[in-house]
């Protein structure tokens, strides 16, 4: 081989050797980039930021007469969103206090009827009980008396008719001349006094007779009059039911006066939650229905990332693993956070129309899976979030110690 030739191989050999040095160099140098850098990491630019955000939305239905906020604004819980036209509602609140207080008087008079008829009818029932007491005593003393008399016209009736034989004897007498005529009119004065006193008794007896029948009839008159007396007890059983009718018919309408004045309420949407206003496409003057959608309060300092993982990126992933997470609206810009749910399913199973893995057709695709990170700090107000933005998130899985599903409570 010539000399000329030696020295184009030898230089042949040269290059091939700087060559190998390079591509070691390149190897050893992609190898500590792996080890030092992307070991133990799992990455996705599948992911993005995602809030709680708060839809606004009307429950009764109605005009809007006013609107306090924009899109972007910042509001606080409870401040007032929007203001629709309450003249419908505060009419219908005007007739149920209306009906509220005309059946809130009727209560008033029918506590008054009930006090004044249970009232009059006590004293009646007391009256027509003491009057019978009274008749049925009077009855009593004048049956007594009868009995005292019918034994007092028994010793008349037979002081007469011992009177009678005594006279009729002493006439026969008196005829014969066997006694003298002042012994019979002595016998004659006895007979009449006999007479006389059995007359009398028997007028005794008679009169008795027309007192006990007048008794009879006050005791009739008593009796009727207790019984009206206890049926006016039946007015007051009447108006005491009429009374928890109307108090039934009270609730009823305090309940409706509740609803109305809840409905009444709503007339002021307020803000659920903290946030700026997004997704505002109403003005003054529409008519908006129940659930229609109005606005949007999002809740920007309550913002987490939703990084959509292969599922053969999540063996080692766990609770707890911090994640880097960059924003392509801001390149070069890191944020911090870490790892605090993986979700029970994948994004397909969750999806409006889930895949039929069991048809025939069927072509095997690698499934993500949602993982929830929260960020460590809140965005810096130079470099803020905004809820979609796209993100590049990567996590950190040396650490093994945590869970991939949450504890039980």
């Amino acid at each position: 081989m010539t000399k000329e030739g030696k020295h184009k191989l030898a230089k042949k050999g040269k290059t091939w050797s700087l060559a190998l040095l390079v591509i070691v160099l390149i190897s050893v140098s992609v190898l500590c980039y792996w080890w030092f850098f992307r070991r133990n990491k799992v990455s996705t630019d599948d992911a993005y930021v995602m809030a709680d955000t708060a839809t606004v939305s009307s429950r009764i239905q109605g005009n809007i007469s006013k609107i306090y906020v924009e899109n972007d604004q910042w509001v606080k819980k409870g401040d007032r969103l929007i203001e629709l036209d309450p003249s419908d509602y505060k009419i219908a609140l005007d007739e149920a206090e209306a009906a509220l207080s005309q059946i809130k008087a009727q209560l008033a008079m029918s506590k008054v009827t009930i006090e004044m008829t249970q009232a009059a009818t006590e004293a009646k029932i007391r009256e027509a009980k003491a009057s019978l007491k009274a008749a049925i005593q009077h009855k009593e003393q004048i049956s007594k008396r009868l009995d005292e008399l019918a034994q007092a016209r028994a010793a008349a009736l037979a002081d007469f008719k011992e009177a009678k034989k005594d006279l009729s004897r002493f006439n026969k007498l008196y005829k014969l001349g066997a006694t003298s005529e002042q012994r019979r009119d002595s016998i004659l004065t006895i007979f009449k006094k006999a007479k006389a006193r059995l007359e009398g008794t028997d007028a005794q007896i008679a009169s008795a007779k027309a007192s006990l029948n007048a008794a009879q009839q006050e005791i009739s008159r008593a009796k009727a009059a207790l019984d009206s007396a206890v049926a006016q007890k039946l007015k007051v059983s009447l108006e005491r039911h009429r009374r928890a009718s109307l108090n039934a018919q009270a609730k009823q309408i305090e309940a409706k006066l509740a609803a109305v004045k809840l409905r009444l309420s709503y007339c002021t949407i307020k803000a659920p939650i903290s946030g700026y206003i997004a997704q505002k496409k109403i003005q003054v003057g529409n008519h908006v229905q129940p659930g229609q959608p109005l606005l949007a309060v999002v809740p920007l300092h309550h913002i987490y990332i939703e990084a959509n993982f292969k599922e053969t990126q999540l063996e080692h992933v766990r609770i707890g693993q911090p994640a880097t997470i960059e924003a392509d609206m801001y390149p070069g810009h890191k944020y911090h956070g870490h790892v605090v749910g993986i979700r029970a399913g994948t994004g397909a199973a969750f999806s409006l129309l889930p895949p039929e893995n069991a048809t025939g057709n069927w072509i095997k695709v690698v499934q993500r899976v949602p993982v929830k990170i929260y960020l460590d700090q809140p965005p810096p107000p130079a470099y803020p979030l905004r809820v979609g933005l796209s993100l590049h998130v990567t996590i950190d899985t040396s650490l093994h110690e945590g869970q991939s599903l949450k504890p039980r409570n």
